[in-house]
């Protein structure tokens, strides 16, 4: 399988990764709505299967429980593969979530989530957002001590900005980034994505085919029907007059991925992989079955015409935007 050097790190890592947000359950503010914890058990270890050799997930998905189910997953695995976590996100008991970064809330927990993981260190141990920007250097300068401690292999961030970039390297390497980067979603690609690249810091897209999206199992009526307690719900990509310009995307996806026998998932992650800030790209699985869909975007690739058909596409929804 091939992979890539992620960053300044020795992390060789496959082109795309086991997401595991939704794995997280239902009853927290970004939840995805209820989740059968076989399910996410059997999806992660059908993806180990496939090749991938790396789970990102994060303490603040399902408030622990997705970190939980990692573990249970990669249990007795011949070989362990790499797990990526995140910090700075705390939850109140009524699912609603706050940002923390104070020296003493990011070693906490650190130490929680190599409990629950049941591992000696974390592969990859990242600031899930810069929240409170105010504490980005305090946060930071406790992620060093970490990775200095041996507790973290390597420190990255997600979701941060250039400037919040430059913070954090004044006192520290950054080794990762962590943006969302999407077809519909593709803001990065202006300024944080080239000094990412500038940097030698390598960068694992979330939600490449736009949280669902752009996998060609979304319908109208689907996004309509989203249950209440699926963050989805409240997002407006997934409402007019978006959700018709996106449908339409999935439809070029889908001629595009005929031609290779592809998915237009795996069409979609192609396309944030045909970037080259991207080391990999972070795809979210819930069930088994889901895995073959996503599988293929390990070695496909795209065409320079074929990007140049989404380019165009891009383009002109723009014009009329």
């Amino acid at each position: 399988m091939t992979t890539k050097k992620l960053g300044n790190s020795d992390l060789e890592i496959t082109s795309i990764g086991i997401g595991s947000w939704a794995i997280g359950g239902a009853g927290w503010q970004f939840g995805w709505g209820a989740q059968d914890d076989n399910d996410s058990v059997a999806a992660i270890r059908a993806g180990l299967e496939r090749g991938i050799n790396w789970i990102d997930t994060a303490a603040v998905y399902g408030f622990g429980h997705s970190e939980e189910m990692v573990a249970e997953a990669i249990r007795d695995t011949r070989t362990r593969p790499y797990v990526f976590t995140k910090c700075g996100r705390l939850g109140r008991p009524d699912g609603s979530i706050y940002g923390s970064l104070t020296s003493k809330s990011v070693r906490k927990e650190c130490e929680d989530s190599l409990r629950r993981l049941k591992v000696d260190t974390i592969d990859l141990y990242q600031v899930h957002w810069p929240d409170p920007e105010s504490e980005i250097e305090d946060g930071w300068t406790e992620m060093a001590k970490l990775q200095q401690e041996g507790k973290a292999r390597w420190i990255g961030v997600s979701n941060f900005n250039v400037a919040q970039m430059k913070r954090a390297q004044a006192i520290a390497p950054v080794t990762s980034l962590q943006p969302p980067y999407s077809l519909v979603r593709p803001a990065v690609e202006t300024d944080i994505l080239p000094y990412a690249l500038s940097q030698n810091i390598g960068a694992i897209v979330y939600s490449p085919m736009g949280a669902g999206l752009l996998t060609g199992k979304m319908t109208r009526e689907r996004a309509a029907g989203l249950a209440e307690d699926d963050w989805r719900k409240r997002n407006i990509e997934f409402q007019e007059p978006r959700l018709s310009r996106n449908l339409e995307l999935v439809e070029l996806l889908g001629k595009i991925g005929e031609r290779h026998k592809r998915t237009p998932g795996e069409v979609a992650i192609a396309w944030t992989l045909k970037n080259p800030a991207v080391t990999a790209a972070i795809v979210g699985v819930r069930r088994p079955d889901q895995v073959a869909g996503i599988a293929g975007a390990l070695e496909f690739r795209l065409s320079a015409t074929e990007i140049g058909e989404l380019e165009h596409f891009r383009a002109a929804q723009s014009a009329t935007a």
